[in-house]
Order: C-alpha cells, then sequence, then structure tokens
C-alpha cells in the first residue's frame, strides 16, 4: 500500500495536472484520462485521491482561492490605512494580478472556469468566495467612505473584471510588466483614461451612478 507520503505526492501531482489542464482547455474540455496521463499515472489510480472530476475540481478552485486570500492579507499586513488610496489600491490590485500570474495554474483556473463549473461544484467554492469579496468590499469601505453599498459593490465588480479579464491576455513573459499592468488597472478605476499622470491622482468616488 503507499505510504502517507507517496498519498500527498500523487495527490498534488494530480491537482497540478488538473489545474495546467482546466486552464487550457475548460471543465467541460478536461477528461479524468486526460488528467491521469499528465500526471504519470493509470487513469484507475486516480480515484485513490479522488472519487470524480467534480470532486478533484473543487479541490482546484479551493487551492486558487486560498492564494489570493493569502496574497491579500499579506498585502495588508505590510500596507498602512493611512497610505494615499492610490497606493493602496494599486498594492492590492498587484497582489491580486500576483496571485493570478506568479503562483502557478490555480488561481488561473478559478478565474477561468468557475462559471462553467457545475452548479454543485460552484456552490462548494461559494464560501470562500464570497469570504475573499468580503475582504475588498471592507477595503473599498475604508478607502471610498460615504459611498453607498450598492455602488461600492458595482466598483468592485468593475474592477474584478478589469484584473480578471487580464488572463485572455496579458502574457507575463511580454514586455509589459505586472507592476504597470497593476498601476494602469489602478489609475483608470480611479481617474479614467483622460486623467494625466503629472497630476495628482483622483481619491474620491462619486457616491451616484
Amino acid at each position: 500500500m503507499p505510504t502517507d507520503v507517496e498519498r500527498t505526492t500523487g495527490r498534488r501531482r494530480v491537482l497540478d495536472a488538473a489545474a495546467e489542464l482546466f486552464v487550457r482547455q475548460g471543465y467541460a474540455g478536461t477528461t479524468l484520462r486526460q488528467i491521469a496521463a499528465a500526471a504519470g499515472i493509470k487513469a484507475g489510480s486516480l480515484y485513490h485521491h479522488f472519487a470524480s472530476k467534480e470532486e478533484l475540481f473543487v479541490a482546484v478552485l479551493h487551492d486558487g482561492i486560498a492564494v489570493m486570500v493569502y496574497a491579500f492579507d499579506a498585502t495588508v499586513a505590510d500596507s498602512l490605512a493611512t497610505d494615499p488610496v492610490d497606493v493602496r489600491l494599486t498594492t492590492h490590485v498587484r497582489a491580486h494580478l500576483g496571485a493570478v500570474f506568479e503562483h502557478g495554474p490555480y488561481t488561473t483556473a478559478h478565474v477561468t472556469s468557475f462559471f462553467n463549473a457545475p452548479p454543485e461544484v460552484r456552490a462548494a467554492v461559494v464560501p470562500e468566495r464570497d469570504g475573499y469579496e468580503l475582504k475588498w468590499t471592507e477595503l473599498f469601505e475604508q478607502m471610498f467612505p460615504g459611498v453607498d453599498a450598492h455602488n461600492l459593490r458595482l466598483r468592485r465588480l468593475i474592477l474584478f473584471g478589469a484584473m480578471n479579464a487580464t488572463v485572455e491576455w496579458f502574457d507575463p513573459l511580454g514586455k509589459l510588466p505586472l507592476d504597470e499592468l497593476a498601476s494602469t488597472i489602478s489609475d483608470q478605476f480611479l481617474n479614467g483614461v483622460t486623467h494625466h499622470h503629472d497630476h495628482a491622482p483622483t481619491t474620491h468616488m462619486s457616491s451616484t451612478l
């Protein structure tokens, strides 16, 4: 029988292979047989670690959101509430993008494949997603006091859309540094495309649409 270490190592190898395939092929386009082949094990051996593709995908999603939560909390620990709004926002955007592009395929799989998964799979990860979104909501409440909850949520969704859409086009090995991408997203979110960089950054967010 395999030892606990062998089971743990084998499980991680399966997860790594699955995350890579989910990113490249999506949830629906990935089979357990393909995952087993990529992990270098027999298809039947995969069931020693996961009972189904759904269970395996939930594990990948859990690991992906855990990376984002860790990045957010580390950023909070390293920053000050008195930092300017543009600095705080850019730092958190950079942390989110870093979680997506610098920590393997798990977070990318979460960003790209979550909404394509079956409802029961999504439901298993909703508590963790809600917890991460709550952290951002609380950050927005600190940075933009006086803005009503509806508009804060709308702005947060807009920012998430901008950050997560980068998986469709951004090349982390290309000429655009991740720091510059984070700064550009934050600047456009706060100031719009007509803002001139030699002006002081805007920190006010209107309470009306």
